[in-house]
């Protein structure tokens, strides 16, 4: 006996029911899916029914919120920016640009920098934000901060400046005038 003579049980291995293969097989023309309606059409797919109960997603709240104006922040931890030094990965200045390759993230994201583990090599860092712990690290090897204020992707949008200058310039604020009112005469 060897692997190619093995053969399933008698009875174990069904041939699947061909549908829609003419009036003489039984289920012909309409395929067993019975005559119109939305059970017959092609792409249907049963609704969750829970026969009579409440659904499950009618007996659960809702909950949560999504903030509109969230900003989407990578973590950078002090740990990973040594390894990336040692390894060859980058050199004595880090910039965003270096940041979203090595941390493998998208032109919207802004760059936080945390301060767990050790750093013993000097460089400068750019990034957006900086934990207290992470500035301290960096200060006490000698290293630079260097703080950006946009993303890549409005750096990218400003006109007049070149890209990593305009990283570097806080983003005007939006002032709101207030409009006097007019005296009504009486």
């Amino acid at each position: 006996m060897d692997l190619s003579s093995l053969r399933p049980a008698k009875g174990a291995v069904k041939a699947r029911k061909r549908v829609g293969r003419g009036p003489g097989s039984g289920n012909g023309t309409t395929a067993g899916k019975g005559n119109k309606g939305q059970q017959s059409r092609s792409g249907y797919q049963r609704p969750v029914i829970e026969g009579g109960q409440m659904p499950i997603y009618r007996r659960l709240p809702k909950f949560g919120f999504t903030p509109p104006n969230q900003k989407a922040v990578a973590c950078v931890n002090v740990a990973q920016i040594q390894m990336w030094i040692e390894k060859g990965l980058v050199g004595e200045e880090i910039s965003v640009l270096d940041l979203k390759h090595l941390c493998n993230a998208s032109n919207q994201e802004y760059f936080k920098v945390l301060g767990n583990g050790e750093l013993t090599s000097t460089v400068t860092i750019t990034a957006h934000f900086f934990s207290k712990s992470a500035e301290e690290k960096i200060a006490k090897a000698g290293g630079k901060i260097v703080k950006a204020y946009r993303t890549l992707e409005e750096a990218a949008k400003v006109n007049g400046l070149p890209f990593e200058e305009a990283l570097l310039t806080p983003k005007a604020k939006v002032v709101k005038v207030k409009k006097e009112k007019k005296s009504v005469k009486s």
